[in-house]
């Protein structure tokens, strides 16, 4: 039978939880609530980092970044999601469907690279706190930043491009919540053992390295703390790396379980959940985690609900 490309016509069926449907309507309430408590957090630790002086440091700018990212990551998934489980039609368009899964693709491989640039700007507040300031200056965040986002859109492009060119020849059902990306490569009907290998190279890379400096960066602070002889010294230096210990533990513990299991190991239904903690549950507490563990952004907090008070 002859492979016609016809993957530009036609809608995508979002099969999501529809599979469970007395499970779907409290998924639905569940998400929802979170996707609330996301824009609410993440929109206030951007809010608070740009209006308080004292939150203009390389560290809150790597914050704000951050918040972007979860901010932007959430939202091109969540609204699709909750219009195609509270509808009769859980459909996408074939244009809505490629934007969604690069769009998320590039966010989330952002994301990788950012918490290892966050990790290194930790490494150099505890190993070289008197040169911190001069070391962490404004035009190197902003070029790490930059970094991040250009690498994350670059590695969006190159598996996107490799799916694009697969011909569907009609198979349009998705089971997932969202487009996503192995899914549709999937459901071509051409062998896609050498596309899945290549993204399966990329993945690790952009996983791998950041995952490296991140591991490096740590060694070299638990080093650094041992041979703190104030306590204080010790307790502060944990404090500052603390919360991002916890982002990065829950991050990547879900998105390196998700993406590099062996497909024979691989579940859908462990996969949507894994895939709900992972692009929805870790981006709503990344801002409680550094709000409800920070000084800093508790005091910006009073601040401005002082202003307004008055």
């Amino acid at each position: 039978m002859e492979a016609t490309n016809d993957s530009s016509d036609g809608d995508f069926i979002l099969v999501g939880f529809s599979e469970h449907p007395e499970l779907e309507l409290i998924i639905s309430l569940f998400v929802l609530i979170l996707y609330s408590i996301n824009l609410v957090g993440n929109v206030t630790i951007i809010s608070l980092s740009i209006l308080d002086a004292r939150l203009h440091t390389p560290m809150y700018f790597f914050l704000r970044n951050l918040s972007v990212l979860d901010l932007s990551f959430t939202t091109s998934i969540v609204p699709q999601m909750l219009v195609n489980m509270w509808g009769g039609n859980k459909k996408i368009s074939y244009a809505g469907c490629m934007v969604q899964y690069w769009v998320a693709l590039a966010l989330g491989s952002t994301e990788c690279v950012l918490l290892a640039v966050m990790a290194v700007d930790r490494y150099v507040a505890v190993c070289w706190p008197l040169r911190y300031t001069t070391i962490m200056h404004p035009k190197l965040c902003h070029l790490l930043a930059a970094a991040s986002w250009s690498s994350g859109f670059a590695n969006s492009f190159l598996q996107s491009s490799m799916a694009i060119v697969l011909p569907l020849c009609g198979n349009r059902r998705v089971d997932h919540f969202f487009c996503e990306l192995l899914i549709i490569v999937k459901l071509s009907c051409v062998d896609t053992s050498p596309t899945e290998s290549k993204m399966f190279i990329a993945r690790l890379i952009i996983l791998a390295v950041p995952v490296s400096i991140i591991l490096t960066s740590y060694v070299c602070i638990a080093r650094a703390v041992v041979k703190m002889r104030s306590a204080e010294g010790r307790k502060k230096a944990f404090g500052t790396c603390a919360s991002h210990i916890m982002v990065v533990s829950l991050f990547y513990g879900t998105t390196m379980f998700l993406y590099l299991q062996p497909k024979d190991n691989y579940s859908q239904d462990q996969g949507k959940t894994l895939a709900v903690l992972y692009m929805i549950l870790a981006p709503t507490l990344n801002p409680l985690i550094y709000t409800l563990r920070n000084k800093d952004v508790k005091k910006a907090v009073r601040k401005i609900m002082g202003k307004e008070q008055a």
